[in-house]
């Protein structure tokens, strides 16, 4: 079964591989075709809930402009005519809607509950769209809907067993830090210093309002009373409110992490970081499309 699972990620993994190169321009592409925008409906399973407006209205004035780059995967709905449902680009199909587009461009996949799953959190995870809570909310889909064992998931997204077993530990935290996690004000790597921690919550709220690094986050955790104010430990003071807005900003627009060190004298550096090359192409699409 495992070796199944195998071949099955691997065969996801290559057809969205197969689409996620964009093209110079809006043409019709072999395999795919143009529906109606009302044909298409959202996946209530689609592991990502959320869509900045911001990022929304910008991505609609290149949809506009432009049209679609990227074909919205989708698969027929059952026992209806004309229906399909978003496998993989329900941000595309929300910004055509924007746009005021009459049709939109479509891969149309014949595929099982289980099979498009599989295809939204790997798309997603792929080009880093989900958020952390939204990714282990997928993985906890697919292991309480199919069966899978955390090491079958891990072939079959492309992340070992650890990143699975880690990434579901977050959802045992608080609401309050999810929502942290949600709204970017936290990243994975701070959640996990906070898992088994006395007060997750508490220890949360002092680590945005201090911006704290996953390391200070660490520490934290293990001595909470002993690091109220990041200078005591000669840690560097926390970013100004300014900086960490600019930093949410630049990360939901380049859908990667983005850190800037800005100094008293005006210079500074701005860091971006990537998992994987297609991240890096999507990066690079991005800057390139402004």
């Amino acid at each position: 079964m495992a070796e199944e699972k195998r071949r099955l990620g691997r065969g996801l993994a290559a057809l969205l591989g197969d689409i996620a190169e964009p093209d110079a321009a809006p043409v019709e592409r072999s395999g795919s075709r143009r529906v109606p925008i009302e044909f298409v409906r959202p996946n209530p399973r689609n592991p990502r809930r959320s869509f900045a407006e911001a990022e929304l209205a910008d991505l609609a004035v290149s949809v506009r402009e432009k049209g679609i780059v990227q074909p919205i995967l989708v698969r027929p709905v059952k026992a209806q005519a004309n229906a399909f449902e978003i496998i993989a680009g329900e941000r595309r199909w929300r910004a055509a809607q924007k746009a005021g587009l009459h049709e939109v461009p479509v891969i149309v996949q014949d595929v099982t509950d289980k099979e498009a799953l599989e295809l939204a959190i790997i798309e997603n995870v792929q080009r880093a769209d989900l958020n952390a809570i939204e990714e282990a909310f997928g993985y906890e889909q697919l292991i309480a809907e199919f069966g899978y064992t955390q090491q079958d998931l891990g072939q079959v997204i492309g992340k070992s067993r650890s990143h699975v077993a880690n990434t579901l530990r977050l959802l045992k935290l608080p609401e309050s830090v999810k929502d942290h996690l949600r709204e970017g004000r936290l990243t994975a790597g701070h959640a996990r210093a906070l898992v088994s921690a006395e007060d997750p919550a508490g220890l949360a709220d002092r680590i945005v309002a201090k911006g704290l690094t996953v390391r200070d986050a660490e520490a934290l955790a293990q001595s909470p009373k002993l690091p109220e104010a990041p200078e005591q430990k000669g840690l560097k003071p926390g970013k100004d409110p300014d900086t960490l807005m600019l930093e949410k900003t630049l990360t939901d627009l380049l859908g990667v992490p983005v850190a800037i060190d800005h100094k008293d004298n005006g210079t500074g550096s701005l860091k971006i970081k990537y998992r994987s090359l297609e991240q890096l192409d999507e990066v690079c699409r991005r800057l390139k499309n402004g």
